[in-house]
């Protein structure tokens, strides 16, 4: 996890989101914000 993956996944986590627009689908399909499922990355 880098600075920017870790940013995205606090700032998730904090406001409870459970989408996030990002074109790094590999990491954000492993990363879990606070134990729940997993994020909804878009686009799609």
């Amino acid at each position: 996890m880098d600075l920017a993956d870790a940013a995205l996944v606090r700032v998730a986590e904090r406001d409870s989101l459970t989408r996030i627009f990002t074109l790094d689908r590999r990491h954000f399909s492993v990363y879990r914000p606070g134990r729940r499922r997993r994020f909804a990355v878009l686009p799609a």
